[in-house]
């Protein structure tokens, strides 16, 4: 007899801005089946992608961690012995205060990101880091850099619906790809193309599939976005296509950018990009006579040293061509900040104290290493509690990553669905629930829901959910916060009732809240959020970072990258992996067996002046270290590029360590960032020593 099933409302937890709205059958209470995407969320329409379809191979994957570990091996050895959890817990605090008498509470770095958006699960850490005055965190690993330059022109992160694109009569993915990182985009684009004939034009370094699915790809150099859309607002104010009238009124300086821009024109953009000069001409034509046109900006472009200069120069496009005043016209980067939530029960903003240090997430190598630029005057880190992040995969400058794990005198506990890289380099290792096994709220980022996902199994074995952990720890360490005497759904509740929106019950009935602005605010059209109310070509970059003093003026190419040169002739770009989300999803095998092995994509051109063929193993490489990967020939990118398609984990790599070893983690300006996408390199056949030339 078949097991008795119940469909249940759910939300997708993963690192994508679509937190989709889900219906999770379950099975027996103690299984899920199916997982579809909610056709009643007018978002998710009912779609959601392959690798959250087939989550039950991950939830039931045999290799979850179930019991608390602890090292009995050297460090990175992966070797450890089951111990219950009072031990465990017992010891991450003993040495927490331990280590804060002896050192200073700073020496104790709680380290976190996205590994689930749950406000409750994901957050909660910086209350007990609050409380206890330990390291504050940079959170600049994703999105400091586009956010930077988007809030440089526009004032915060928000924009138009992303709903509106089903309006549209010209969509330009500018440096994303939703085929593959955010499948909802596309079925709004779709709808756009089978209604209105939508043309598609997708601007990145090489061909994904979503512009293999485009009418024009454009396949500029990394790091030369800046140079492109230059040009385009160049060809718009000497074609006439440039809205003056909607400028008169919304922006601050439309004169002084076109005396900037007479000299920006497509040759001198085609040098820079590599794109043709008829390329440009041709874009800019279409982009400033469509009125209707939305700009759909990812993430990729801006992770490089120019990467805020590039993506304000991106948002410039829309108000010199006045699209925001159209349906179906505008950008968008990111809605998150239509929330406006009260986070003081979450985070514990009331114990916060700024004149804790802050370290910078990106560079916890540096960090790790004892780089004094980020250390200050204050400790070394001692001791570090890591939950929904895996650092030493994921964080650039990956050999310096694992010296600082390498040191005898940190202590690591990591909190963990599986054994990562970061994980086995842990003294402890906690196992954690995944999102249908425990409660928590829920906002988008590329749309404008906000949802709840309840609790709907059990966990296998003793896993316990973040926000457990962090109450259990703030007992033993005598952290005292309203937070802390509160279940999850608790402060969900009270979160949502603090931020002005309906309780938990309500939307639990309701399933989710839609919280878009009307048209005319998401449009602009009753000012920027600006203190001028202005569209701001000339930024004040002092409002967005420390490091202000380099960005540029007015929208330009900044001359920043880490530029190729005779010992590292190749520039190198660590795009998404179809099947993977960072280092999420990598262990299923079905993920595993679509991506094959890591390889990098290289020009034919490049291949056969070089005598590298299909399959070949080829070793690339800077002064940070060398990775080896079998090249796949690929047409639309330029010689001279190459694409990992990434995060493989780095047991699959010859020699153990992953891509990452190759970038950087220098902060990106003007407040940091990594730089993922910035990277020269060599690349020689894995047998030869000396390096290959890109020309």
């Amino acid at each position: 007899m078949s097991a008795p099933s119940a469909t249940h409302a759910s939300v997708c937890p993963h690192d994508c801005p679509s937190t989709c709205a889900l219906d999770v059958q379950v099975l027996d209470g103690s299984r899920i089946g199916a997982v579809r995407g909610a056709a009643g969320n007018s978002y998710t329409a009912g779609v959601i992608c392959a690798k959250v379809a087939r989550y039950a191979e991950r939830i039931h994957h045999p290799d979850r961690l179930t019991h608390p570990l602890l090292r009995t091996g050297p460090k990175g050895s992966g070797q450890f012995r089951r111990i219950g959890w009072d031990e465990a817990l017992d010891r991450v605090a003993g040495e927490f205060a331990a280590i804060a008498a002896r050192h200073g509470t700073e020496a104790v770095w709680p380290y976190y990101y996205a590994g689930t958006m749950g406000l409750v699960q994901r957050d909660g850490i910086n209350r007990l880091r609050h409380v206890m005055r330990y390291s504050r965190q940079k959170m600049t690993i994703c999105t400091s850099l586009p956010e930077a330059g988007w809030n440089a022109g526009i004032g915060e992160a928000r924009g138009v619906d992303p709903r509106e694109l089903a309006q549209s009569d010209l969509i330009v993915i500018w440096s994303g790809n939703p085929v593959s990182t955010q499948v909802n985009v596309m079925t709004h684009i779709s709808r756009a193309r089978k209604s209105r004939g939508a043309r598609l034009v997708v601007i990145d370094p090489y061909r994904t599939p979503t512009a293999a699915a485009a009418d024009l790809h454009l396949a500029p150099r990394p790091g030369t976005d800046g140079a492109l859309a230059c040009a385009v607002m160049h060809v718009a104010f000497r074609d006439g296509h440039a809205d003056r009238a909607y400028m008169a009124r919304y922006a601050d300086c439309p004169d002084a950018l076109e005396a900037h821009l007479r000299t920006r024109d497509p040759a001198w953009a085609a040098g820079i990009t590599g794109l043709t000069v008829a390329e440009i001409e041709a874009f800019a034509r279409l982009y400033g006579t469509t009125k209707r046109s939305y700009i759909r900006c990812g993430y990729g472009f801006a992770r490089s040293r120019n990467g805020a200069a590039a993506m304000h120069a991106v948002t410039c496009l829309p108000t010199v061509a006045g699209a925001w005043q159209h349906p179906g016209g505008g950008a968008l980067w990111s809605n998150r900040a239509i929330y406006h939530w009260d986070k003081t029960l979450i985070e514990g903003l009331d114990a916060l104290d700024r004149s804790v240090r802050v370290l910078d997430m990106s560079r916890i190598g540096s960090v790790l290493t004892g780089d004094r630029t980020e250390l200050g005057d204050g400790p070394q880190v001692h001791a570090l509690l890591i939950q929904n992040q895996n650092p030493l995969a994921v964080c650039p400058d990956s050999n310096r990553v694992r010296r600082g794990f390498a040191r005898d005198d940190l202590f690591a506990c990591v909190h963990e669905q599986f054994m990562t890289e970061t994980a086995r380099w842990a003294d402890l290792v906690l196992p954690a629930t995944m999102f249908l096994e425990h409660d928590d709220l829920y906002q988008g980022g590329g749309h404008s829901h906000i949802q709840i996902g309840r609790k709907l199994i059990e966990p296998p074995g003793e896993c316990r959910s973040n926000h457990d952990v962090i109450q259990a720890l703030a007992g033993r360490l005598g952290a005292r916060h309203a937070g802390f005497a509160m279940t999850a759904m608790e402060i969900v509740d009270a979160t949502l009732r603090a931020s002005g929106w309906p309780d938990a019950e309500t939307v639990l009935r309701e399933r989710w809240v839609d919280v878009m602005p009307p048209f005319e605010d998401a449009h602009f059209l009753t000012g920027f959020p600006q203190p001028d109310k202005r569209f701001h070509f000339a930024p004040d970059w002092s409002r967005q970072g420390d490091n202000h003093a380099v960005m540029p003026a007015l929208p330009d190419h900044m001359e920043t990258i880490d530029a190729t040169a005779p010992d590292r002739p190749f520039r190198l770009v660590t795009a998404p992996a179809r099947s993977f989300l960072n280092t999420s999803f990598t262990e299923m095998p079905t993920g595993r067996k679509r991506e094959g092995r890591p390889t990098v994509l290289m020009h034919p051109g490049d291949a056969a002046r070089l005598g590298v063929t299909e399959g070949s193993r080829v070793r690339l490489g800077n002064e940070r270290g060398e990775v080896v990967l079998h090249a796949r020939l690929a047409e639309g990118q330029l010689p001279g590029v190459l694409v990992a398609e990434s995060i493989w984990p780095s047991e699959y790599f010859e020699g153990g360590i992953g891509i990452n070893a190759l970038t950087s983690d220098d902060p990106g300006p003007p407040f940091g960032g990594a730089v993922y996408h910035d990277t020269a390199v060599w690349l020689r056949e894995a047998a030869q020593e000396m390096p290959l030339a890109a020309e």
